[in-house]
Parts: C-alpha cells; sequence; structure tokens
C-alpha cells in the first residue's frame, strides 16, 4: 500500500474517531509517569534480544555524508513555546559546531495548533492541523503522529533523513547520522516492555506476524529514520494510536506512553526494526553523567537538598523542573545546584541558562492567558501526584 493510501484511511479513520464526540482537552504530560532506570540497570532481561548499539564515532564518515532534517513536533502554549526556543538556540550551536556537525541538515518545529505564531520568524515552522476535537480524548499527544502524516505529506523536506525530536531536547553536542544500513536508530526506555504486555499487544500484532519481542522498546522519539520509511509508518502509527486510546483496555495498560507502543507497533508492522543505542540522550537526574550522550532529555524534576542528595518525589531545597514554568518563560540565570550533584544536573541548567542569556526578547515571551493557565496549573497538580505514587512504587 503506497503513502497515498496509507494516509487516506489515516483521514477516514479520523472521521470516525470525531464522531465519537470524545472528551477534550488540550494539555498532556506524555511519558513523565515512569521514572527511567539508575545508572547500570539494564532493560535486556525482559525480551532476551536486545544488544546495545554503544556507537561508533566513524560510522558517519564511512557511509558518506547523510544528512538528516530534525522535526520537533509542538504546542502553541506558554508552555511548550519557551522549551521550543531553548531546544532550537542549541540546535544552531551543535549545528554551527564544524566538526562532528556535518549531518546535521534543517530543522523544523511542526506546529500543531493549526494556526500561525509570532515564533515562525525566529523558529523554522511547518503549520499543520490538530486532531478533530475530541479525537484526542484529552491525550493531545496523539496529535504527534498525525502532525507527522501532515508534513510529510505537504512539505518539501531535502534531507533523506529524519531525527524525530521533541521540544525538552537539547543537543549536549554535534549528531551525527547513526543510521546504518538503513536500520533507524532509536532511544530505548526501560518500561517499554512488548513482552510483558504480549496479551494486549497481540490485539494489534497478531501472532502470525510473529513474536512480540519484534516490537522495539522504544517511543517514536528520539529516533533517526529514512524518510520513506517515516511515510509508511506514520499513517499506521497514527491510526493506532487512536484505535489504543479508545480501547479501553490498552488505554488503562498504557498510560501516558500508548502512542510510545503505537509507534513500536506501528513500526514492527512495516517490517522496521531499530537499533538501540543508549547513549542517543541522558535523562537528569536519573543518569548522572554527560558521558558520551549526544541529547539531555530534561522531563523529570530534579529535586536535591542544599547537601546535594536527591530528594525524588518531594519538592528539594534546591531544585529544577520544567512544570514550574507552565505559565512563561523560566527567569534567565537560574541558581546553579548545590555541591554534589550530578553533573547531568549541573550541565543541564548551564546549558539553560547560556540559551537563555542568549536569545533576544526571552523576558518578554509571556502569555496572558488566565484560562489556559488554570488548566495548566490544574494538570500540573495532577501529574505531580501521579508522579510521586509511580516513583514510591518503583523505586522507593
Amino acid at each position: 500500500m503506497n503513502a497515498r493510501k496509507e494516509i487516506g484511511r489515516a483521514s477516514q479513520f479520523l472521521a470516525a474517531a470525531a464522531g465519537l464526540g470524545l472528551f477534550f482537552a488540550a494539555f498532556n504530560f506524555a511519558a513523565l509517569f515512569v521514572p527511567p532506570r539508575r545508572e547500570g540497570s539494564s532493560v535486556a532481561d525482559d525480551d532476551g534480544r536486545i544488544n546495545w548499539f554503544t556507537g561508533d564515532r566513524e560510522l558517519a564518515a564511512a557511509a558518506g555524508k547523510r544528512p538528516f532534517h530534525v522535526a520537533m513536533t509542538a504546542m502553541a502554549d506558554p508552555y511548550s513555546r519557551w522549551q521550543c526556543r531553548i531546544m532550537y538556540y542549541w540546535y544552531k550551536r551543535a549545528k554551527a559546531a564544524g566538526a562532528g556537525a556535518e549531518e546535521m541538515g534543517g530543522f523544523t518545529r511542526v506546529l500543531h495548533s493549526g494556526e500561525a505564531d509570532d515564533l515562525m520568524g525566529e523558529i523554522p515552522t511547518f503549520v499543520v492541523n490538530p486532531l478533530p476535537p475530541g479525537a484526542d480524548r484529552g491525550y493531545v499527544v496523539l496529535n504527534r503522529p498525525w502532525a507527522f502524516v501532515q508534513w510529510l505529506e505537504r512539505a518539501e523536506i531535502q534531507e533523506e533523513y529524519i531525527l524525530m525530536a521533541e521540544p525538552d531536547h537539547i543537543f549536549v553536542k554535534p549528531l551525527p547520522n547513526l543510521v546504518r544500513e538503513d536500520r533507524p536508530v532509536a532511544y530505548p526506555f526501560f518500561y517499554i516492555r512488548p513482552a510483558k504486555q504480549e496479551k494486549i499487544l497481540r490485539k494489534y500484532y497478531p501472532e502470525e506476524k510473529g513474536p512480540v519481542t519484534n516490537i522495539d522498546p522504544i517511543g517514536n522519539s528520539p529516533v533517526i529514520i529514512k524518510k520513506s520509511a517515516l511515510t509508511k509508518i506514520a499513517p499506521t502509527w497514527m491510526n493506532m494510536s487512536l484505535e489504543m486510546k479508545m480501547d479501553n483496555k490498552t488505554d488503562k495498560a498504557f498510560g501516558w506512553v500508548l502512542e510510545m507502543y503505537a509507534y513500536a507497533v506501528a513500526s514492527a508492522l512495516h517490517g522496521v526494526h531499530h537499533i538501540l543505542y543508549k547513549d542517543f540522550m541522558i535523562q537528569p537526574p536519573w543518569d548522572l553523567s554527560v558521558g558520551e550522550t549526544f541529547i539531555i532529555h530534561y522531563t523529570y524534576g530534579c529535586d536535591y537538598s542544599l547537601k546535594g542528595e536527591l530528594t525524588y518525589g518531594k519538592i528539594g531545597e534546591w531544585r529544577f523542573d520544567k512544570r514550574s514554568y507552565l505559565k512563561g518563560p523560566l527567569p534567565r540565570n537560574l541558581s546553579l545546584p548545590p555541591p554534589g550533584v550530578p553533573e547531568s544536573v549541573v550541565t543541564l541548567v548551564k546549558m539553560v541558562n547560556e540559551a537563555t542569556a542568549n536569545i533576544p526578547g526571552w523576558d518578554d515571551d509571556d502569555d496572558d492567558n488566565s484560562e489556559l493557565r488554570s488548566k495548566f496549573e490544574e494538570l500540573n497538580e495532577l501529574h505531580t501526584l501521579k508522579l510521586i505514587q509511580e516513583t514510591e512504587k518503583n523505586y522507593i
């Protein structure tokens, strides 16, 4: 089935979803409720097939120059805006570094609000439509695959490869194209465990397709993938996300990582398997050092005592948490962590401070939408409660 037919099927599925009159809410915190593994632990014991690809510094050179396009899906709210500005700042810094950045191509913020905004003069942006009202059932991350379907169909993308990224990613250094023999590269998430979810996944990945361990333990980001492969996967990913969300048992089992499972299943259905690259990114505070990573993902709150002790699940005497800044941009010159806090957290705060110090008009980028702010505050309280509960259940 060609890409246009897949996209046509996607549009038909959207029409059906919109007709259900489902609850709509415009905010989410996807995949935030489960902390990643601590440094040194393993995720290979679940599926038994995982061999970490630890990286080859000569990989890109051996394969020849293969530029990739950075695509970052985003909303138009204040919380997303300031993260996008920091992300784009560090993309530009990495790309300008020269050595190692030869394969970093263009950049697009895929804005799924349906309307242009005033950041389009600062960040290259392609506007796409959100899902029909009610189709996301309050899980706005479902707009991500739909955004990619539209962007891939309508945009002129010069590069043959695409890096799917998110607003809360920071490039630590230039990123080469890590794809090997046209196999896409992805970061493995320890909480995406197909073998443990086999009963549910068989609804979407039938036995004739093979073992559920064919499904990679990944989400869609960060992933570097050939554009032709993503064009085939994206409509299936979108339809799979909507189908999973409308199934109560699947929705309950997967929760905030549902869209990640949908991408993993869609890829497997198309016979696409990813190289699992643990050094693709780190996630403070659980990953302690920067090491050889390329991206910092600051999705988790970092709470510490003044002695440098982690107080996760409890607001620290010193803290950095992006959800503290739902209403608008975080202030410039944040205080650095106290002595004893891991390198990963110190590096994160220093890089945020550098970006905010150099982005013009940083303090002016605020949104006075009180209704928007109140909804964010309500969801922030809910998120904090769930985050603490998951932390206590899994790690304390």
